[in-house]
């Protein structure tokens, strides 16, 4: 007989996670990490350390199990039969061999639906890239339903060299044998307890919740034609910026760095707005913010809730930022991400009832998605050979035509912009206008303007 105490059921983030892959498109992240030095990276020593390293991580060498209906949330299961070499590849980069190459290698890795029989996550090494900044790449891909932005950072950081992690932190000790019905049914009934007690402090964080949604101030987001349904296309470009000048400009303006992105991101969809005929005064872009505590930030999961912000695109550079800092500041709650507790019951329901597609597809609450994430402040190696650059992957669904995510390392913000490319053919104008809009933003508070 299975110890109930033994399930471990996927979270509230998690479950909505999972009922949102719903599109064309699957419902991954992860990240491509360049290694620098041909000569001191040996493909078979540097897979070898990544199969050893990524499997001690625990959640790596689980299936999610679905229950039948009345059973309860999936849960995870060790898979007796796993297999690194399933999850785990080495390729070489494509004609013509340049970072370019490996980065479209590395979404064609994040497009690839992942098979739900086993772990939910793949791995590759790309070798012979033609870029003094990176001749080895690692990418990683996993679905969302496994971690958020900073529980995917706790995973990678099990592949840098000089780190004695333990396991990643989860509740319960799920193993390989099957729980059976009257198990989880038992603790499903547990598990909706616990919720019920819950009730009347979730009732007293409504109103922080609310307003970490922006109060339903300002309507719907302006209508333009970045919004459509996405397809199962995406092409990804990046753009990097010194973070110490960013953070000095923004400062200067009591912004803060999500606020000087946020800006910047405005700033560089409005010029390819304006070139497509669309003149808007403002745009709601999107920011997951975190819910984790000190004691939950090494904890895979979902923990996250959004924040959606009306960024202007009128008036000056400082004007702007003033503003947007304005806007966060007010948005903001004591206890971060409680806005979950209102997205996530009503996207699950729209799941239940068949309507969750419908309606990301025809949204007009956001015109766009901006993730940013503390990265290493300091350089790190995996195998010995430097981390050169982290660059983030995400996908944008529903009608979110181009997306962004910003990751810092090592005193440089990296920013990937990932558009559909059916929706949005200009992404190289929009990583153009974006180094336009930083530029504009390190000279305004006079700092390198490169």
């Amino acid at each position: 007989m299975t110890d109930s105490s033994r399930i471990h059921r996927i979270g509230p983030g998690d479950l909505t996670e999972l009922v949102s892959d719903v599109g064309p498109a699957p419902l991954h992240a992860g990240a491509a990490i360049f290694l620098a030095g041909a000569d001191e990276v040996e493909p078979a020593a540097l897979r070898a350390v990544l199969a050893e390293r990524l499997g001690r991580i625990r959640r790596l060498r689980q299936r999610l199990i679905e229950p039948a209906r009345g059973l309860g949330r999936p849960y995870w299961l060790d898979d007796e039969h796993f297999d690194i070499d399933a999850h785990l590849s080495q390729l070489r980069c494509p004609a013509p061999g340049d970072r370019d190459a490996a980065v479209t290698l590395a979404v064609d890795a994040l497009l690839r639906p992942l098979p739900r029989s086993r772990p939910l996550w793949r791995a590759l090494v790309v070798t012979d890239i033609a870029d003094p900044r990176g001749h080895t790449a690692v990418v990683v891909v996993m679905h969302h339903v496994l971690a958020d932005g900073i529980g995917g950072l706790s995973i990678l950081a099990h592949l840098v060299d000089g780190t004695d992690l333990p396991e990643v932190a989860h509740d319960g000790v799920p193993d390989s044998v099957r729980p059976r019905a009257g198990e989880l049914f038992v603790d499903n009934l547990i598990g909706r307890m616990r919720v019920l007690r819950r009730v009347p402090r979730a009732v007293t964080r409504l109103p922080a919740a609310w307003g970490e949604l922006g109060g339903g101030g300002g309507g719907p987001a302006p209508r333009c034609s970045l919004n459509a349904p996405t397809g199962v296309h995406r092409a990804l470009r990046t753009v990097e910026v010194d973070l110490d000048a960013v953070r000095r400009a923004g400062r200067r303006w009591g912004a803060t760095v999500n606020d000087v992105l946020l800006v910047a991101v405005g700033g560089a969809l409005a010029a390819i707005l304006r070139a497509r005929g669309e003149f808007l005064p403002e745009l709601v872009v999107s920011v997951p913010v975190s819910a984790r505590t000190a004691l939950t930030r090494g904890q895979p999961g979902n923990q996250v809730g959004v924040m959606p912000v009306r960024v202007p695109l009128a008036g000056s550079l400082p004007q702007r930022l003033t503003s947007v800092a304005r806007t966060t500041r007010t948005q903001k709650s004591t206890v971060r991400g409680l806005s979950a507790m209102l997205t996530n019951p009503l996207f699950r329901m729209l799941a239940a009832v068949g309507m969750f597609r419908w309606f990301v597809n025809r949204q007009h609450l956001v015109n766009s998605f901006l993730s940013d994430l503390p990265g290493p402040p300091s350089p790190l190696t995996v195998a010995d050979a430097p981390v050169t650059s982290i660059v983030p992957l995400i996908v944008a669904t529903g009608n979110i035509g181009v997306a962004f995510a910003a990751l810092s390392y090592a005193g440089t913000l990296t920013v990937t912009v990932i558009a559909d490319s059916g929706i949005v053919p200009e992404i190289d104008d929009i990583a153009e206008a974006l180094k336009e809009q930083f530029r504009a933003v390190l000279a305004s508070g006079g700092g390198p303007a490169g």
